[in-house]
């Protein structure tokens, strides 16, 4: 992690793009997804949990909160139907309580009005990624989409972002990537990218620095500081 503002990380002569992860990084997806979790919770009888509460297991996904919720082991909640119960109501009610985080919407329009591209590297499965975007008014904007089914392995595994480079046109030397979850920074340094944790999204803040990221920033602004686009 560096602390000086002028760009750095492995970027090689600037940034031609900025990829992001999805939840956690530019949506507050919690609140659904929670709300998903409370409604498997209370059909089986048990009571829901808050959202301050649950908000920390969604960076693993609906493995993770059914696991959680209902105090399984990871494999025990991966073959659950309890979990397919939770994506079902998910998907019906994708992004009633979803928002962009604070400052994202004025970063984005900043990248766009300076001409650089910027793309959505999530392990969200498509059919899930694809219709949240458009609710977000996003999906007209994109250089790339990359979803968690997108190609045959997801983040921690490089891939995914390289896919993104490639869809972009752009050099993975020359990009950064913004993610909350170590598993994004792992596949950041893979890809040759600067990479650069969030403290607003799932990840406990007394965790980030062990992953290591070029760079760690508290608000969405700080991205263009760093990159001297201020």
């Amino acid at each position: 992690m560096t602390e000086d503002p002028a760009p750095s990380g492995n970027l090689s002569g600037g940034t031609d793009c900025v990829l992001f992860d999805l939840d956690g990084t530019l949506a507050d997806t919690a609140p659904d997804l929670i709300d998903a979790l409370n409604a498997v919770l209370m059909g089986a009888g048990r009571p829901a949990v808050t959202l301050e509460h649950g908000r920390w297991w969604v960076a693993g996904g609906s493995v993770r909160l059914i696991q959680k919720g209902f105090n399984l082991s990871l494999k025990q909640a991966s073959a659950s139907p309890l979990r397919q119960q939770l994506l079902d109501y998910y998907q019906e009610h994708l992004c009633e309580k979803t928002q962009l985080f604070l400052g994202i919407e004025k970063l984005l329009n900043e990248l766009d009005r300076q001409l650089i591209p910027w793309g959505i590297v999530t392990n969200k499965p498509a059919r899930f990624t694809e219709p949240l975007v458009k609710a977000l008014g996003l999906h007209d904007r994109v250089a790339s989409m990359v979803s968690g089914d997108t190609v045959s392995r997801p983040k921690p595994d490089p891939l995914p972002l390289l896919h993104a480079c490639d869809e972009a046109g752009v050099a993975a030397n020359r990009t950064v990537f913004v993610g909350d979850d170590q598993r994004d920074i792992v596949a950041g340094k893979a890809s040759d990218m600067t990479t650069v944790a969030v403290t607003w999204g799932y990840g406990h803040p007394s965790q980030i620095p062990s992953w290591e990221a070029d760079w760690v920033i508290s608000y969405p602004w700080d991205i263009l500081d760093r990159l001297r686009l201020n």
